[in-house]
């Protein structure tokens, strides 16, 4: 049975943003981190070719939308995928809620994108989401909604253990379903449990991941048959649990980066050490790119030629 992986890198345009999710690790608030330069990320991309990276996962916090820095900070973002576009590589864009304007803008120069829904439960607006404007759910299933009409090929998930009901983790799944069969653009689910960092205010105790195949197997029981779930192997310490988790329908590990920006405390095994793993158990650990097969058609001409450029640059 085969496993997927994507062979990726992560670029930060900038860490700052106005949301204050109490357990977050990524963030810096505004106005206290520098935007990252074009040079810069030129020099690192430019490091980056012959070195078996397909996807450049464009991860962002999120300027406000009434901001006069907005449009720049779009602006930025377009120009880092072009650049990575030109440079040989994938772009994958998730920068938190967009316009349909700016979405369907940075459609053009990305292969992909995504946005976590985390959960539905309006109970965490008066928990962890108290201080993230951007986070209410109708805000994030528009998002989907308008993804499937603009026909991108998009990522979503759930985060696990932040204060929301076991119920919420059904209610959302079957949320994300149904936007997918009136659109079929949703490519992955993400399951992501919350672990502790040590950049956040929470200091929770985390998701209690012995449950984590029992929702993956609640998720492969209610999403369509053609979304892959998803699972962060830096997150599950466990080599027993993560078999189990496959074992329960998870099929994907998500982009295989040298640093997880979004939990800096928690770093992936090697590569080699995650193949022999999977390997002993039966498992085949493959790349792949950052659109799935079956929604390459959604994608323009240009970044069509693009992909088949790369696919096979890579998989000479």
């Amino acid at each position: 049975m085969q496993i997927t992986y994507s062979p990726a890198y992560t670029i930060v345009p900038t860490y700052e943003c106005f949301n204050h999710c109490s357990y977050c690790n990524f963030r810096v608030d505004p106005g206290l981190d520098s935007w990252m330069a074009l040079d810069r990320a030129s020099e690192i991309l430019t490091d980056l070719q012959g070195k078996g990276i397909w996807e450049i996962l464009i991860l962002s916090g999120e300027i406000h939308p009434q901001s006069s820095r907005r449009k720049a900070w779009i602006d930025l973002i377009y120009d880092l995928c072009e650049l990575a576009l030109n440079l040989g590589f994938l772009p994958h864009t998730n920068a938190g809620p967009l316009s349909f304007i700016e979405m369907e803008r940075l459609a053009q120069v990305n292969v992909s994108m995504g946005l976590m829904i985390e959960s539905l439960d309006p109970v965490l607006l008066k928990g962890v989401h108290c201080h993230a404007p951007s986070k209410l759910p109708a805000i994030r299933l528009e998002q989907l909604n308008w993804a499937g009409k603009l026909k991108i090929p998009f990522t979503t998930g759930l985060l696990l253990g932040v204060g929301e009901s076991e119920t919420d983790w059904e209610v959302s799944l079957r949320s994300i379903a149904n936007i997918h069969r009136q659109w079929g653009h949703i490519q992955e689910v993400i399951l992501q449990p919350y672990r502790p960092g040590s950049q956040e205010s929470l200091a929770g105790l985390g998701f209690n991941l012995t449950k984590l195949p029992e929702v993956i197997q609640l998720a492969r029981q209610i999403l369509p048959a053609d979304i892959t779930i998803q699972i962060p192997p830096n997150l599950i310490a466990n080599p027993d649990l993560l078999l189990a988790c496959l074992t329960a329908g998870a099929r994907d590990l998500g982009g295989i980066v040298p640093k997880d920006e979004v939990n800096p405390d928690y770093h992936h095994l090697q590569l080699a050490e995650l193949t022999v793993l999977l390997d002993r158990a039966g498992w085949k650990l493959r790349p792949r790119l950052p659109v799935y097969p079956h929604l390459e058609h959604y994608l323009s001409n240009p970044l069509a030629q693009k992909l088949l450029a790369i696919d096979r640059a890579n998989r000479c």
